[in-house]
C-alpha cells in the first residue's frame, strides 16, 4: 500500500526534494525580489538568513503536504462510506463511486436542493390555494359577511396552544384535536366545522398530515385576509389517538372574574408556552378576524367591522373606542357571560381583550400597534410562526451526504 506522498520511497523523496528546490526559488524571488537579495548582507549573515528562511519555508511545505494528505484521506473515507450506504440513504444510482463523486459537486448539490425546494414550495402553494378556495366558496354560500377566515385561525391556534415548554407536552404535532379529550374540550367547541371543511383538501393532497393542514389553514387565512406572510414549514406528524394529549386543556379562558386575575391567567398560559408580553399582545391581535358565537363560546359579536380583513384595527378600537359592559342584546337583557361593547352595540371585547389596555405593560405594546400596522404585522408573523412550531420535532434539513 502506498505511503504518505514524499516520505514512502526513494522516488518520493527525490520528487519531494525537487519540489522543495523549486519552492526555494519561488520563495527567494517572492520575498527578496531577486535571487541575490542577500548579497548586500555580510557573507555569514546573508547565508544564515537565507538558510533560515529556506528551512522555515520547507517546514511550511511539509505541513501543507500533511494537511493535503489528511484531506485526501477524509474525502476517500466519505466516498467509501457513501458508496457503501448510498443505496439506503440516497438514490440507488448514487451508490457508484462516479455518481457519488458527481453528487458531491457543489453545483449539482445546489441544483438538486433548489429543485427539491421548488417542488415543496409548489406543493404548499397548491394546498394554500385549495384552502383559500374553501374560504371563498363558504363565504359566498353564507352571504352575510362572515366566513371561515377567523375560524381557521382559531383552529391553528388551538392546535398549538396546548404546549407546555416545561414538560414538552402538547403543541401542534399530532393533530390530536381529532380525538378525545381535546375534541370534547369546551374551548374547542365548533372547531369540528373547519376540520370537516378541510377534508376536501386532505383528500386532494393525502400526503400532507392533518397537523400540517390545520396549521397551514391558519396561515392561509391570515395571508388571504391581507395579513403578513407567515413563515411556515411542513414536517408535523399525526397521532393515532388522543392518548398523548395533555390531561388539562391549557387554553386561555376569556374571564377569570377580575382584571388582575384575568391578566395573570393570560400571562400564565402564554408564559407556559414561552411567549413574552409583547408576543402575547401581538398574538391576541388575531382577534381582528372573526367573531364570537353564542352557541359555541357563549359570547356574541365581532371585534371589528371588517372581520375578514387582517389589520391593526383591533388595537385602534381598543385604544380609541369607549367600551362598556354589555347589558342588552336585540332589545332584550343580555344573559350571556360578561363582555364589553362599543358605543354602537355592534362590536364586542372579551374581558381578556380589555386587560390589554388595563394592564400597563400590555397597554404600551397596544398603543404601538394601534399607530403602526407594519410593526404589528412583523411581530405577529414572528409570534404566530413560533406558536405553530411548538411541540414539533422537525426532521433534519441536512443532505444525506453531510457528516458535519
Amino acid at each position: 500500500m502506498p505511503g504518505i506522498r514524499g516520505f514512502s520511497s526513494d522516488d518520493g523523496i527525490a520528487e519531494r526534494n525537487r519540489r522543495v528546490t523549486k519552492r526555494d526559488v519561488a520563495y527567494d524571488v517572492g520575498v527578496f525580489g531577486r535571487r541575490d537579495a542577500t548579497a548586500s548582507l555580510p557573507r555569514e549573515q546573508g547565508a544564515a538568513t537565507a538558510l533560515s528562511a529556506r528551512w522555515a519555508w520547507r517546514r511550511r511545505c511539509i505541513v501543507e503536504d500533511m494537511v493535503s494528505v489528511v484531506r485526501s484521506c477524509v474525502f476517500t473515507t466519505m466516498i467509501s462510506a457513501a458508496a457503501k450506504f448510498g443505496s439506503r440513504y440516497a438514490a440507488p444510482a448514487a451508490a457508484t463511486g462516479t455518481l457519488i463523486a458527481l453528487s458531491l459537486s457543489p453545483t449539482v448539490v445546489e441544483a438538486k436542493a433548489e429543485s427539491n425546494a421548488s417542488a415543496v414550495v409548489a406543493d404548499i402553494a397548491q394546498i394554500k390555494q385549495a384552502i383559500a378556495d374553501i374560504i371563498e366558496d363558504d363565504a359566498e354560500r353564507r352571504g352575510d359577511g362572515t366566513s371561515l377566515t377567523g375560524t381557521f385561525v382559531r383552529l391553528a391556534w388551538h392546535c398549538a396552544g396546548t404546549y407546555n415548554k416545561a414538560t414538552g407536552e402538547g403543541g401542534s404535532n399530532g393533530a390530536r384535536m381529532r380525538f378525545d379529550p381535546e375534541a370534547s374540550w369546551g374551548a374547542n367547541a365548533g372547531l369540528d366545522i373547519p376540520r370537516k371543511a378541510l377534508e376536501v383538501v386532505k383528500a386532494k393532497f393525502p400526503e400532507i398530515s392533518y397537523a400540517d393542514l390545520y396549521t397551514l389553514a391558519g396561515v392561509t387565512a391570515v395571508e388571504q385576509a391581507g395579513g403578513p406572510k407567515i413563515p411556515f414549514r411542513l414536517g408535523r406528524t399525526d397521532a393515532e389517538s388522543g392518548e398523548t394529549s395533555p390531561k388539562e386543556c391549557g387554553l386561555p379562558d376569556a374571564d377569570k372574574g377580575s382584571r388582575k386575575g384575568t391578566a395573570q391567567h393570560v400571562r400564565d398560559v402564554f408564559y407556559r408556552m414561552g411567549f413574552s408580553d409583547k408576543e402575547i399582545v401581538a398574538l391576541l391581535g388575531a382577534h381582528a378576524l372573526g367573531r364570537c358565537h353564542t352557541d359555541r363560546s357563549g359570547y356574541w359579536g365581532p371585534w371589528t367591522f371588517a372581520e375578514n380583513t387582517f389589520s391593526n384595527e383591533y388595537f385602534r378600537l381598543l385604544v380609541e373606542e369607549r367600551w362598556s359592559p354589555k347589558v342588552s342584546h336585540n332589545g332584550k337583557p343580555w344573559e350571556g357571560p360578561d363582555q364589553f361593547e362599543d358605543s354602537t352595540g355592534k362590536l364586542m371585547m372579551l374581558p381578556s381583550d380589555m386587560i390589554l389596555i388595563q394592564d400597563p405593560e400590555f397597554r404600551k405594546v397596544v398603543e404601538v400597534y394601534a399607530k403602526n400596522e407594519d410593526a404589528f404585522f412583523k411581530d405577529f408573523a414572528s409570534a404566530f410562526s413560533k406558536l405553530l412550531d411548538l411541540g414539533v420535532d422537525f426532521p433534519s434539513t441536512k443532505a444525506w451526504y453531510q457528516f458535519w
